[in-house]
């Protein structure tokens, strides 16, 4: 009973830090290029059939919407998976503390990745060009396609991460079975 209390806090952990990566990775890549959400992720996740400046009274807003919308479904999934992995701790604190600790390590590498995708995207996609669809009548296009690429190297990251998760789940088990 005790170690099903401890997977459903791991799993709602999990959707709350991916929900507080999402606001804040989405705030800031807003901050970057305002037209990837007024002229593609509004769009995407159905908050407008097209996107009027003026038309809302605060888009910060609804950039939260979208960073919630886009990250809570990867807390949920990563978190189970890291969730039911940690199930082979015996001692409940050790379970609740290692599958934490690899869900921060999701978190941490797609924080960098997309670190990474944005000096990419800024220093190499946006000078070179990308066969991607762009919207039309872009102000910027090179913060348009910096920020895209942050994106993309996120959930990148967010898989290279739950691997790097998965590793550490296990070799924390192994390093415990020798002690």
């Amino acid at each position: 009973m005790k170690k099903a209390l401890i997977f459903l806090l791991v799993v709602v952990f999990a959707i709350v830090i991916a929900c507080v990566y999402g606001i804040v990775h989405d705030e800031l890549t807003y901050t970057i290029s305002a037209e990837y959400y007024t002229k593609f992720k509004f769009l995407q996740f159905g908050l407008y059939d097209s996107f009027v400046p003026g038309q809302v009274n605060n888009p910060r807003l609804d950039v939260i919407v979208v960073g919630l919308m886009a990250t809570w479904w990867m807390g949920l999934l990563i978190g189970s998976v890291l969730g039911i992995a940690g199930l082979i701790y015996l001692d409940t604190e050790q379970f609740l503390r290692i599958s934490i600790n690899a869900f921060l390590l999701v978190v941490y590498t797609a924080f960098a990745l997309g670190l990474a995708g944005l000096a990419y995207g800024k220093l190499y996609l946006a000078r070179k060009g990308v066969n991607w669809s762009l919207p039309e009548n872009l102000v910027n296009t090179a913060d348009f396609i910096s920020v895209g690429s942050m994106h993309n190297f996120s959930y990148a990251g967010g898989v290279l991460g739950f691997i790097i998760g998965m590793m550490y789940l296990r070799s924390r088990r192994k390093s415990k079975q020798k002690s």
